[in-house]
C-alpha cells in the first residue's frame, strides 16, 4: 500500500492489498482516497465468492459471444440466390421403396439430402374414391434445375401409377448448408 502525503508525494505504507492516497487541503481534515482491489482479508467470505464468480462468468460469457459473433459472420459473409435449391416431397408406399428411392437418388446425384419421414398418413381422391392409407414422405433437397430428373428418376423407380413429385423453392435457410447442396449436387 502507499500513502501520498501530498500530490507528488507518495509513500510505503505498512497495509497491504490496495493503493491509499493521503491528502490535505489548507484549512481542512486530511482526506484519504483507497485505489486499486481490496485485499482479501477486508473482502467478507459473500463478497469475495461473488468477485471470483463474476470474474469466471466474464471468461465464459467472453468465449461463449465470441462463439456466436463468428458464426454470425460466417452466416452474412455467404451468399445465396433465393430459389437456386428447392425441396421436393415424394410420398411411399413403405420403408423399402423410400429407402431404395432415396439411395438411388443421391447416388445419381439428383439431391444432396434425403430425409426420410415415417408413419404419414395421407387422405386423398383416387378415382372418384376418398382413400386413406399410411406412407412414408422423402423430403428432398436438391438444385431446382435438377427437379425434372429427379422426377423422371422416381417415375421410372416408383410403384404407384401416379407418383407424387412436387417441390418448392428454398427461399432462405443456412448459408453453409445451401453451399454444401450446391457442391454435392453438380449443375
Amino acid at each position: 500500500m502507499l500513502i501520498c502525503d501530498s500530490f507528488t508525494n507518495i509513500q510505503p505504507s505498512h497495509f497491504t492489498g490496495e493503493s491509499v492516497a493521503r491528502w490535505a487541503e489548507p484549512g481542512s481534515r486530511q482526506k484519504e482516497m483507497r485505489i486499486g482491489l481490496p485485499s482479501a482479508e477486508t473482502l467478507q467470505g459473500g463478497s469475495l465468492k461473488a468477485l471470483i464468480l463474476t470474474v469466471l462468468l466474464s471468461v465464459f460469457m467472453f468465449q461463449l459471444l465470441r462463439t456466436v459473433g463468428l458464426r454470425a459472420f460466417s452466416m452474412a459473409s455467404e451468399t445465396y440466390m433465393s430459389g437456386t435449391h428447392s425441396a421436393a416431397f415424394v410420398t411411399c408406399p413403405n420403408d423399402t421403396v423410400a429407402k431404395d428411392l432415396a439411395r438411388g437418388i443421391v447416388e445419381r446425384k439428383l439431391a444432396a439430402c434425403v430425409n426420410i419421414v415415417p408413419a404419414i398418413k395421407s387422405v386423398y381422391e383416387w378415382q372418384g374414391k376418398i382413400e386413406e392409407d399410411n406412407e412414408v414422405l422423402l423430403m428432398i433437397k436438391t438444385r431446382s434445375s435438377k427437379v425434372p430428373a429427379l422426377a423422371e428418376y422416381v417415375r421410372s423407380n416408383h410403384p404407384y401409377e401416379v407418383a407424387e413429385v412436387i417441390s418448392l423453392p428454398i427461399d432462405q435457410g443456412n448459408p453453409p448448408y445451401l453451399k454444401w447442396i450446391g457442391e454435392v449436387v453438380p449443375e
